[in-house]
C-alpha cells in the first residue's frame, strides 16, 4: 500500500490547484460555449428528474425541453460568426436565458 505524507499531498493540492489555475488565466471563448453547454445538460437532467418524480407532467416537460432546445441553437448559431466560439455578451445573454427556463422548472 502506498501512503504519503501530509506535506506530500498538501503540495500535490497546492500544484494542481495552480495549474488548474493557470489554465483558467486564459479566458477562451471555447469555455464559454462549454459552460453554457453543461448548464443545458444539467437542465436537461433536472426536467427529467421532475418528470419522473411526478412533479411536472410530461407536456410541461417536453415545453421546457422545447425552451432549451431553443437556447441550445441560440447558441450553435452564435458560434457560428466567430469561429466556434462565443462572446462574453453572448454568453450572458444566454445565461440570463437559462435563467428564466431554470425558475420554471421547480
Amino acid at each position: 500500500m502506498l501512503t504519503t505524507s501530509k506535506k506530500t499531498r498538501f503540495a500535490i493540492i497546492v500544484l494542481s490547484l495552480g495549474f488548474s489555475a493557470a489554465s483558467c488565466t486564459f479566458a477562451d471563448a471555447g469555455v464559454r460555449r462549454a459552460e453554457v453547454n453543461m448548464r443545458l445538460a444539467n437542465q436537461n437532467f433536472r426536467i427529467d428528474r421532475e418528470l419522473a418524480s411526478g412533479k411536472i407532467t410530461a407536456a410541461r416537460a417536453n415545453f421546457l425541453h422545447s425552451e432549451d432546445r431553443f437556447v441550445r441553437n441560440q447558441e450553435r448559431f452564435d458560434a457560428r460568426f466567430d469561429k466556434g466560439h462565443i462572446t462574453p455578451a453572448e454568453q450572458k445573454a444566454l445565461n440570463q436565458e437559462l435563467n428564466g427556463v431554470s425558475k420554471q422548472i421547480h
